[in-house]
């Protein structure tokens, strides 16, 4: 059975939305990042970047336990020990493959960082502001105009790069977003949300999250804590 060390954030969310789409048995390890679970030695152990989600698989592909972290990296072994949601077509897999480092490179570091200047900073920097909230407005468009051509993000097939990317849109209202604005961005992130193992998957752990709104935590997550030695 594979152990999933995580919490209820975007990047949890899409191994745990994976999971569930490729019916795997899997047994959650919460690590509740706010009260510093992160920095504990079993979990840099696995995630020696101390960021969820890692997994551990004990029938790795020789048979031998695997570790991973990345949720982008667990994605595409997911897929590949499964069979599911990454295309056996090259050409198509390339799709697949660029649209998910879309979304590693952009999609989740840009909305983390709106997310950071909108909600959480003790500080509204109205420069940081509105300089992430732009960048927001044109990743949606980017995917907009993709989807006004194409049934899923990477093609006519859904796939990784579908379940990597929906779970930082969920929080759009945080973003500054106007769904009238991407009306096909909108039906795709409908479409998703009725799957029924993206429902399973957005519901792991999400009882146990909390609003971050204590001074330790936020250190935890935003201050010197995170690059400590522990």
């Amino acid at each position: 059975m594979i152990e999933v060390y995580s919490w209820a954030t975007p990047n949890g969310h899409k191994v745990h939305i994976m999971l569930e789409e490729c019916g795997l048995p899997y047994r959650v390890k919460a690590v509740n990042i706010g009260a510093g679970d992160q920095f504990k030695p079993e979990f840099l152990a696995v995630s020696p970047n101390n960021k969820i989600p890692a997994i551990v698989d004990p029938e790795g592909p020789d048979g031998e336990r695997i570790a991973l972290f990345e949720s982008g990296a667990i994605l595409v072994y997911l897929a590949a020990k499964t069979g599911r949601f990454m295309p056996s077509d090259l050409r198509a897999k390339y799709e697949v493959l660029q649209w998910l480092m879309f979304q590693m490179g952009g999609v989740g570091p840009m909305l983390g960082q709106t997310h950071h200047f909108r909600v959480y900073a003790p500080e509204k920097i109205d420069y940081a502001i509105e300089r992430y909230t732009n960048e927001a407005k044109r990743l949606y468009g980017v995917m907009n105009k993709r989807l006004a051509k194409s049934k899923y993000i990477a093609g006519a097939e859904y796939s990784i790069a579908d379940i990597s990317i929906f779970p930082w849109l969920r929080s759009w209202k945080n973003q500054g977003i106007e769904w009238n604005d991407y009306p096909h961005l909108k039906g795709w992130l409908d479409e998703i949300a009725g799957r029924p193992g993206v429902q399973r998957g957005v519901e792991v752990l999400a009882q146990e999250r909390k609003p971050l709104v204590d001074d330790e935590a936020r250190k935890m997550l935003f201050g010197a804590e995170q690059y400590k030695s522990h």
